[in-house]
């Protein structure tokens, strides 16, 4: 039987092993959404579906939410109806990740015949069919293609009904349905790394390896969680919603190693799909408080199960179906301010203050101006972000997605897509909320269709009437706006069109300052002025500093 010690070391060498299973959906993807942002994630789960181990690459909203949902998949298949050879597919909102455009493949993995876990995998296509990815829907019918917990392959054929479903439903077949192949090859790469692990350590099975880690790493939550001080906190925030403000309200309570956070009192459900599944609010509620709380311990089911997240079904935090949920991660993204603005209260000087959050995601349609031109269509999705907001410590990071933690894609890759110019992509001068410690920079792009072409763009913007709240002192970063280059104001929500000849312009909102602006140590000031970060006219103002003998 393995020791302590071997243990341990697959511990670690698993960390490589989901990190292959990762890398290979990043080379193979079709999407940019993947390939260029690694919005995706990976993992490797025990035969009950327990999550013992995640690729660093992808995000938490993915990989969390992929820790519950593994378990549907064993739930809703059977155990006696799992194959070597066989592939699982879904992308229901309420057993997946949150929305339509995550798909979630699932593989069981058989060592000699036996099975002995699964390696499963997520990733945001650009196409799924419906409205597209915007906030317009009615229903989560009208937005796009819902593929139940079903196979995607048996014993290794993949199923071709299947297969010419999704082909039919979406605007980009090649590009969605190859996102599929390349997730299975994704697992199916993580299952040839493990296989060789196990052949090293001479082992057949995970359940040893499993319960250790589970064991070790809950342990080691309920630890750090122990340190927090006992008591209740509370906070709530205001953000902008679609048609009307929502209230976030989430109530902690701390005793002992037991944390649970309930966000009774948070705003009912929209008419519109800023809607977000339970699954995903969990998802980012614990990730929100691992990081303050615990953030040395390896993520896995262990190290989430000590964090007790509740939501009232029916608010805008525990959607119901068939409610309209195709951008929960605007919402969603929010969900750690929230939380980290209780948890202040009981930790001082160690959460930072709130940012941008939520990323600021564009679905454009391009289309031909005139229709009979010939012209070919395209759908181009691009992420971007905003400034985190300040640490009591550090600066804020500047276009940051934090707390997805996705890249963006490169101008040059989004222009090669579709037929449109990036013209303008650079820091906000300005834009991070003032404090001892500045809240980070949100950026400017500015976006026209080519030659031919207008475009329709799906607008899912927040921080636009609620900016970004500074905490002890520290002031508000910037709202965002959504414009033209002539000045028209645009909406920050909804379906949208730019004509040819017309320019876009995105202004991204910054993060909020931490503490009282003026104790920020003039060094600082001096070189944010220089660096074009904060204008002359803002050092005056937010501190006070008129150059070098302020």
């Amino acid at each position: 039987m393995p020791s302590a010690i071997d243990y341990q070391i697959m511990w670690n060498r698993l960390i490589a092993v989901v990190e292959e299973q990762a890398t290979t959906l990043i080379r193979t993807a079709f999407s940019t959404s993947v390939r260029e942002a690694g919005d995706l994630s990976a993992g490797l789960f025990d035969r009950h579906g327990r999550m013992m181990a995640q690729a660093v690459t992808g995000t938490p909203g993915h990989v969390n939410a992929m820790a519950e949902s593994v378990t549907h998949f064993v739930r809703e298949i059977g155990m006696q109806n799992i194959f070597e050879g066989d592939v699982f597919i879904t992308n229901d909102p309420w057993l997946g990740t949150g929305h339509l455009h995550d798909i979630t493949v699932v593989t069981p993995v058989f060592r000699k015949g036996v099975h002995i876990g699964f390696f499963a995998c997520t990733a945001h296509v650009v196409d799924i069919g419906g409205r597209g990815f915007g906030p317009d829907a009615g229903e989560v019918f009208e937005e796009g293609l819902l593929i139940p917990i079903t196979k995607f392959a048996e014993r290794g054929t993949v199923n071709p009904l299947l297969i010419s479903l999704i082909r039919a439903n979406v605007r980009t077949p090649d590009q969605t349905v190859g996102d599929m192949y390349s997730l299975a090859a994704c697992n199916e790469a993580g299952d040839r790394r493990l296989q060789a692990m196990l052949d090293e350590f001479g082992i057949d099975h995970l359940e040893g390896l499993s319960d250790f880690l589970m064991e070790a790493s809950r342990k080691a939550t309920k630890e750090a969680i122990e340190k927090v001080p006992d008591g209740t906190y509370q906070h709530t925030m205001t953000v902008d919603g679609y048609d009307n403000p929502v209230e976030m309200v989430v109530t902690l309570k701390v005793e002992g190693d037991r944390l649970t956070a309930d966000f009774s009192g948070t705003s009912g459900m929209s008419a519109f799909g800023v809607n977000v599944p339970e699954v995903y609010t969990r998802a980012y509620a614990c990730y929100g408080l691992k990081c303050a709380i615990a953030p040395a311990v390896p993520n896995n089911s262990g190290s989430l199960e000590p964090f007790e997240i509740s939501a009232p079904e029916g608010c805008i935090l525990a959607a119901k179906r068939p409610a309209p949920v195709s951008v929960r991660h605007v919402l969603g993204h929010l969900v750690p301010d929230v939380v980290l603005g209780a948890l202040h209260q009981a930790m001082p000087g160690v959460v930072p203050s709130e940012g941008a959050s939520a990323l600021w995601n564009i679905q454009i349609s391009a289309r031909a101006s005139d229709p009979e031109s010939g012209l070919e269509n395209a759908e181009i999705l691009m992420f971007n972000s905003g400034g985190t907001g300040a640490r009591p410590t550090v600066d804020g990071l500047s276009a940051t997605a934090f707390p997805s933690g996705v890249s963006t894609m490169s101008v040059e890759a989004t222009e090669h897509v579709g037929p449109i110019t990036v013209w303008r992509k650079d820091l906000r001068k300005d834009s991070g909320g003032a404090g001892a410690t500045r809240g980070g920079l949100g950026q400017v792009i500015e976006i026209e269709p080519r030659e031919g072409y207008d475009f329709w763009f799906n607008a899912m913007f927040d921080r636009v009437k609620n900016p970004a709240r500074g905490r002890d002192g520290g002031q508000p970063g910037a709202s965002g706006r959504v414009e033209l280059t002539d000045g028209t104001q645009l909406q920050s929500k909804g379906r949208q069109q730019v004509r040819n000849g017309q320019r876009l312009r995105l202004s991204l909102p910054g993060g909020g300052g931490f503490g009282d602006p003026s104790k920020r140590d003039k060094a600082n000031i001096a070189a944010d002025v220089e660096a074009e970060m904060i204008s002359t006219t803002q050092a005056k103002q937010d501190y006070g500093y008129s150059g070098e003998n302020s």
